[in-house]
């Protein structure tokens, strides 16, 4: 797929002493990877002789065999396409180095020594190695008949744009400057670690935490591959640990301990690497003063694009993978959510909270939300004043759960309808609903014998007056109107300007849909555990759960039922909120987001349907930004926000026509 890279952590089985058999484990699986179509394979630290050789690491005879095995594993494996990354100690006129080789088509494009040589505890590399760091910029080093790029200014850069590779070796990564950082700040991308790295207790678990945050500052993948089994066990052992990370987040691992040889196998977003480091832009303000610790030289490699993708794409991007975290998550939402709405009602003084209660998601989060906003003041609850408007569209299953959930929090309940209150608006104005008509149920009527007359007109004037209620209710309460609309609406607009879309303070605009959902449950089950009336209340919200998104504008049918769902109409939240997540996370591309929609989703869409919606999506995002330009205070909470004064930033009156086109041109290439 178009913008990523394959990459491969490599594992052998290693002998000890004997380069002629590491060679030959180390092809086999060189072969595996570049059947596999990574383009860059990296291998465990001195590989070729094995790291525990120790004092036969300075013989003539194994450094001879070494080289030998070397050039015949470069000569070998000439037609494999994947550029490898071998470990191997190598000579020089100066002494010995611990290195790593860059191998492809026949011939070593570069060799980068190990930095920083570990002499402490367990630990001797300094009795046998030179340390990199004192290898001259522009520095050669022979192999065979040949002389060969080598030092720390060696960066490998491909053809395949962005897939640049900047090298470290084991104790490099555990200095507090690695290498990395200036490879990183150089243009690498993908950072591949060669190391040994015997196991110790907890040992594995503080090298994700280095590896992680590594690729997290740098913006970049990190991929470290541990020697295996195989290994000497004289003194210490070897787990056989092997990973790949990308911008802070583990993609792949190997089973640690295992027996047997292993290929690690990822693809690495290089797009999304490339956004994030110019989203991030002290990214580059560090990357310019760094810019002159090497005169760094580039090596050419060549790397095809793959047309088949390996890497799992979640459907559902804001949620996290497991239950601990996703439960942890919601409790850290939460918190930011009630503690921001304290912070601003202790700046007013002390209002009540007014809110509107419809008995669908979004109000319901907020009451929960202002709820545990009074309990952290020590308020009594009956300042959350919330009201249940019912209008032309109102079904009595959403009215008794509106009602159910405010008596069960212990709020201050008012019931108020909007019907004859809009039907006097519409009538005011001439509306074509109400010519002829002077009373509810025969609007009501008319409305389902026409329902051509069921227009945005009728649909808005409903939100508006509720919004004027509410804030004529929190004048004369000294209160201040809590907004309910979520991060997914915010994003489509989908709202009534002046209408729901205004509030004296927002507490959900920075939670998608899809997670707000799990939030309410996470409510039910956990914080609400010691709540009053805690049982009543987690079996409104669980009905409320179930309930069809709907703004219930327009009449319920014959039977009562709900004749407006939001889904059918704007698409379903699922397919908008992963759009949302990798337009404005990672500024993809609509194809790029349609490619991973395909993958992600399975076939639950096909490819018309999944470009309906983007188009969808994209034309209501771009066209509903006068919405979000004036949109409410309201607290960030994940690394997805559209606040006018924060995160997102755009022109009211942009084009969608260059995003769009790129929809057109995907479902026609498809």
């Amino acid at each position: 797929m178009k913008g990523f890279a394959r990459i491969a952590a490599a594992v052998p089985t290693v002998r000890v002493g004997d380069p002629e058999r590491n060679r030959e484990n180390t092809l086999a699986l060189w072969r595996e990877a570049s059947e596999a179509g990574a383009q860059v394979v990296v291998f465990p630290e001195l590989g070729l002789s094995a790291y525990t050789v120790r004092d036969l690491v300075l013989a003539t005879q194994l450094l001879d065999v070494v080289e030998e095995q070397l050039l015949r594993l470069a000569q070998q494996a000439a037609a494999l396409d994947c550029l490898a990354l071998v470990g191997a100690p190598l000579r020089t006129p100066r002494g010995l180095y611990n290195c790593a080789i860059a191998m492809q088509g026949g011939t070593i494009l570069g060799v980068v020594p190990k930095a920083y040589l570990p002499n402490y505890r367990e630990f001797e590399e300094a009795r046998w190695f030179r340390p990199g760091v004192e290898v001259p910029d522009g520095s050669i080093i022979r192999i065979g008949a040949s002389n060969v790029p080598f030092g720390l200014d060696l960066l490998f850069d491909s053809t395949l744009r962005g897939l640049v590779v900047g090298v470290e070796i084991c104790e490099d990564l555990w200095v507090q400057q690695p290498p990395s950082s200036a490879q990183c700040s150089a243009g690498a991308t993908v950072i591949a670690n060669l190391s040994a790295s015997n196991f110790t207790i907890g040992k594995a678990e503080l090298r994700r935490t280095l590896a992680s945050a590594q690729s997290d500052r740098g913006k970049c993948a990190y991929v470290y591959v541990a020697a295996g089994p195989g290994e000497s066990s004289t003194d210490v052992t070897w787990d056989a640990d092997a990973f790949i990370y990308e911008n802070g987040s583990l993609l792949a691992e190997s089973r640690r301990f295992a027996r047997e040889r292993q290929l690690v196998l990822q693809d690495i977003d290089l797009e999304a690497l490339a956004f994030e480091r110019r989203s991030t832009t002290t990214f580059g303000d560090c990357a310019a003063q760094q810019h002159d610790e090497h005169d760094w030289r580039w090596c050419a490699f060549e790397a095809k694009e793959n047309t088949d993708f390996l890497r799992k794409i979640t459907p559902t991007p804001f949620l996290p993978k497991d239950e601990s975290t996703l439960s942890r998550r919601c409790w850290e939402m939460f918190e930011i959510q009630s503690n921001a709405l304290l912070t601003r009602m202790r700046a007013i003084g002390a209002p009540k909270l007014v809110l509107g209660v419809s008995g669908g998601l979004d109000s319901t989060a907020a009451a929960l939300v202002a709820a545990a906003a009074l309990d952290l003041d020590k308020r009594p609850r009956t300042d959350l004043v919330c009201l249940t408007m019912p209008g032309f569209g109102t079904s009595s299953g959403t009215k008794d759960n509106a009602t159910v959930l405010a008596e069960s929090l212990g709020a201050t309940l008012h019931t108020l309808s909007i019907d004859e209150i809009s039907r006097v608006v519409l009538s005011a104005i001439g509306h074509a609903a109400t010519e002829g008509v002077d009373t509810l149920d025969g609007l009501l009527q008319r409305l389902r014998e026409h329902p051509e007359f069921g227009d945005v007109t009728l649909e808005n004037v409903q939100a508006r007056v509720r919004t004027l209620v509410l804030m004529t209710i929190a004048n004369r309460d000294s209160g201040i109107v809590v907004g309910t609309g979520d991060l997914s609406e915010k994003a489509l607009g989908w709202s009534t300007y002046a209408g729901d879309h205004i509030a004296m303070y927002d507490v959900n605009a920075g939670v998608p849909k899809t997670l707000l959902q799990f939030v309410i449950r996470w409510v039910a089950n956990e914080a609400a555990a010691n709540w009053a009336d805690k049982d009543r209340l987690r079996e409104v919200l669980f009905d409320i759960l179930d309930t069809p998104i709907s703004p219930e504008l327009l009449p319920a049918d014959a039977a009562g039922q709900i004749a407006q769902l939001t889904e059918e109409k704007i698409g379903p939240y699922e397919l908008h909120d992963f759009f949302l997540y990798h337009h404005v996370r990672h500024g993809a591309r609509p194809a790029r987001i349609l490619d991973l929609a395909a993958v992600a989703f399975n076939g639950r869409y096909d490819d018309a349907t999944l470009a309906r919606w983007l188009r969808v999506f994209l034309q209501r995002f771009f066209t509903q930004q006068f919405k979000r330009s004036c949109t409410a205070d309201a607290p960030k909470v994940g690394t997805v926000a559209l606040s006018p004064r924060g995160d997102w930033r755009m022109p009211s009156d942009a084009s969608a026509t260059a995003w769009l086109n790129d929809v057109d041109s995907w479902l026609a290439s498809r």
